[in-house]
């Protein structure tokens, strides 16, 4: 088994699941009406429609971000697997989209946001 690949996994699923359960408590929880699964009050800014493509993409992010933990979970209990081409290549677009992700969110909130860090360091347990 490798390890990184499996901290990295577990690492990528931990933060799907904390961006989908802060955002909820942070952000959406204010903008439902009655309890309703998608928020839907809107404001001047942000019309009903613009916040509920704005839920549904949140919370897409953290589905990728668990698809991208059970790729690294399962690769990392294959033997040998740097001789796979096509497991070498999977990696290395993860790694890249992670490094490449930090920096967004590292840009976009001026080092604010932990998550930048989160990122950095998957990308980094992934270069192999």
């Amino acid at each position: 088994m490798n390890n990184y690949l499996f901290i990295a996994g577990v690492l990528s699923f931990l933060l799907g699941a904390v961006h989908s359960v802060l955002g909820e408590y942070l952000i959406f929880k204010k903008k439902r009406i009655k309890r309703r699964i998608v928020p839907s009050k809107g404001s001047l800014e942000l019309r009903e429609r613009h916040l509920r493509i704005l839920w549904s993409t949140w919370h897409l992010a953290s589905v990728f971000e668990w698809c991208i933990a059970g790729l690294l979970i399962k690769i990392s209990l294959i033997e040998n697997f740097q001789e796979i081409e096509l497991i070498n290549f999977i990696l290395e677009l993860i790694s890249s989209t992670m490094f490449f992700g930090a920096i967004l969110v590292l840009i976009g909130t001026k080092g604010k946001h932990p998550g930048w860090f989160i990122l950095l360091l998957i990308g980094g347990l992934t270069v192999v």
